[in-house]
C-alpha cells in the first residue's frame, strides 16, 4: 500500500461509547500512518463503526456496507472492516452476507485495530469477537472535539434487561482503576481540554469488579469515589457522566455532584416505562415511584439541575393505561431533554420471542403521541433560562451562522450567541439568554463589566 492510498474513513453509528471507540480506532489508523478521508469513497480502508440497539441502524449499515462492497470489486486494495455491535453479534454470518469484508470486530477489541489489521495485510479475512480482557489505552484517540472529550471509565454491562442487546455484544464488566482514568483526564488536561464526559454503559456500577473494600465491606471503588478523586485535575473545567442506571443511583452521588464544583448540573437516568408491571418485564430492577424519588433527591440538592432520559413505548404487551403511565411520568417530571424510541426486537434478547408484541402502526401512534409531550414539556422548562446569565463552554462555530459560536450551559443546553470561534473557542463565557426554545438557546455575551449579581450558582 502506498503513502498516496493510505486514507482511512470512520463512520460511526449509535451511542456515546461507539463515538468514544471511534476516536480510539482513528488514534490508531493515524498512529499506523493513514490519513483521515472525509469522503468515504476517497479512502481505501473504510470502518463502520455499528449500533444494534435499533433495527433501523442495523439495516442502514448493511446499505453503506452494499454501496462499498461494489466498490470493491473495481479496487481490490480497498479494507472493509465493521466494527462495534452488530459486529459482535452477526460475527461471521456478516462475513457470509457480504463476503467482500475483510475483518468483523466488536466493542472489545477497539484497542486491537493495528494488531488485526496487519492480519488482514497479511492476506487474512478475521472475524475478532471472542471475549477479551481489555487492556490500557496505549494510542491516543483522535478527538472529534478539541474541547471536551469522552473518557470510558466501565465498558460492558451485567443487566439483563429484556429488551437489550448491550450485555450480548459489549460482554460483562470491566472497570478501568482510576488512577489510570485520572492520568488520561491529566493529560487531556495538558492539551487544553476543559471538559470530560465519564463513560459507562450502566456507569454507576463502576467500581464493582475492582478489588479492595473497606472494613465496614463498602467498596473503595465507586462513581462517588472516583469524582472526587479526579476532581481536580488541572485544566479540566467541567465533569459530566453517563449513563446511569436508577437501580445504583444513590444519595451519596447526588450530594458529590453538589458539592464539587467542576460536576455539571446535568443528569442523564433512563426510566424507559413509567409503569411497574412493563418495568418488572423488560427486568429494569425499580420502580416508577423509586425513579420519581431518584429526581425529587435530585432537585432537593440541585434544585435547578437539568434532567434528561430515554424512554420506549411500545414494549410487548404494553396496554394503553400502561403507556398512560409514561405520559404522566413525563409530565409530572418535567425532562429538559428525552430519547424517545419504539421498542424494537433485537435478536437474542427475551422479549424479541414474546408473542405479545405490539403493532408497528400502535407503536408509531404512541411514540409521536410522546414525542408531542415531550417537546411541551422541554419548552415550559426552557422558559426558565429566559433573561438570565448562564455560563456557556465555546465548541464550535454555529454551521448555519458563520457570524455565531455554539456551547453548552452547565445544564448541558447548547447555546447560540455572535462571536469570533478563533478568540472563543474552549472559553467559558457567560452569556444572557434573548431566546429559550425547547432544546436550544440564544444569547449575547455580557460584557467584562457588567457580570456580577445575576450569573447563576454552579451549585445551589
Amino acid at each position: 500500500m502506498t503513502d498516496s492510498l493510505r486514507r482511512y474513513h470512520i463512520t460511526t453509528f449509535g451511542c456515546q461509547m461507539n463515538k468514544a471507540d471511534s476516536e480510539r480506532m482513528a488514534g490508531i489508523l493515524e498512529n499506523m500512518g493513514f490519513a483521515w478521508s472525509e469522503s468515504p469513497d476517497e479512502a481505501n480502508v473504510i470502518l463502520y463503526n455499528t449500533c444494534t440497539i435499533r433495527d433501523n441502524a442495523e439495516q442502514k449499515v448493511y446499505s453503506y456496507l452494499g454501496r462499498q462492497a461494489k466498490r470493491k470489486h473495481e479496487q481490490p486494495d480497498l479494507t472493509l472492516i465493521v466494527a462495534g455491535c452488530v459486529a459482535q453479534q452477526e460475527g461471521e454470518s456478516l462475513l457470509r452476507r457480504v463476503p467482500e469484508l475483510d475483518l468483523v470486530m466488536g466493542p472489545q477489541h477497539a484497542n486491537r485495530l493495528q494488531d488485526l489489521l496487519e492480519q488482514v495485510f497479511a492476506g487474512n479475512q478475521i472475524v475478532a469477537t471472542e471475549p477479551v480482557h481489555i487492556f490500557e489505552d496505549i494510542t491516543k484517540p483522535r478527538r472529534d472535539s478539541a474541547v471536551t472529550a469522552w473518557v470510558n471509565v466501565i465498558y460492558g454491562c451485567n443487566e439483563r434487561c429484556t429488551y437489550c442487546v448491550v450485555p450480548n455484544v459489549r460482554g460483562v464488566e470491566q472497570s478501568r482503576t482510576p488512577e489510570a482514568i485520572r492520568a488520561e483526564m491529566e493529560e487531556l488536561g495538558r492539551q487544553g481540554y476543559k471538559e470530560v464526559t465519564l463513560l459507562g454503559q450502566n456507569i454507576d456500577a463502576y467500581g464493582r469488579d475492582l478489588p479492595g473494600a473497606t472494613a465496614d465491606g463498602r467498596h473503595l471503588h465507586t462513581l462517588t469515589d472516583l469524582l472526587y478523586f479526579v476532581h481536580d485535575v488541572p485544566g479540566i473545567d467541567r465533569l459530566r457522566f453517563a449513563t446511569s442506571h436508577p437501580r445504583y443511583f444513590t444519595e451519596r452521588l447526588i450530594r458529590a455532584c453538589a458539592e464539587l464544583p467542576k460536576v455539571c448540573e446535568h443528569f442523564h437516568i433512563p426510566f424507559q416505562s413509567g409503569d411497574n408491571e412493563v418495568l418488572k418485564a423488560m427486568s429494569r430492577g425499580y420502580t416508577h415511584e423509586k425513579y420519581r424519588r431518584i429526581i425529587d433527591m435530585i432537585r432537593r440538592y440541585m434544585p435547578d439541575a437539568a434532567i434528561s432520559a430515554d424512554a420506549i413505548v411500545g414494549f410487548p404487551g404494553e396496554t394503553e393505561a400502561q403507556f398512560e403511565n409514561t405520559l404522566k411520568l413525563v409530565e409530572d417530571i418535567g425532562f429538559d431533554q428525552l430519547n424517545t424510541a419504539a421498542y424494537s426486537p433485537r435478536p437474542g434478547t427475551p422479549a424479541a420471542l414474546w408473542d405479545n408484541q405490539l403493532s408497528e402502526d400502535g407503536k408509531a401512534d404512541r411514540l409521536q403521541r410522546l414525542n408531542h409531550l415531550v417537546a411541551t414539556k422541554a419548552a415550559e422548562r426552557s422558559l426558565r433560562y429566559g433573561g438570565r446569565i448562564e455560563e456557556v463552554l465555546v465548541e464550535e462555530p454555529n454551521p448555519k451562522d458563520s457570524a455565531q459560536v455554539m456551547g453548552r450551559t452547565r445544564g448541558n443546553r447548547l447555546t447560540f450567541f455572535e462571536g469570533n470561534i478563533e478568540q472563543l473557542r474552549g472559553q467559558l463565557v457567560q452569556v444572557k439568554i434573548t431566546e429559550a426554545r425547547a432544546f436550544s438557546l440564544t444569547g449575547e455575551i455580557v460584557p467584562q463589566g457588567e457580570r456580577l449579581g445575576n450569573v447563576q450558582p454552579a451549585c445551589v
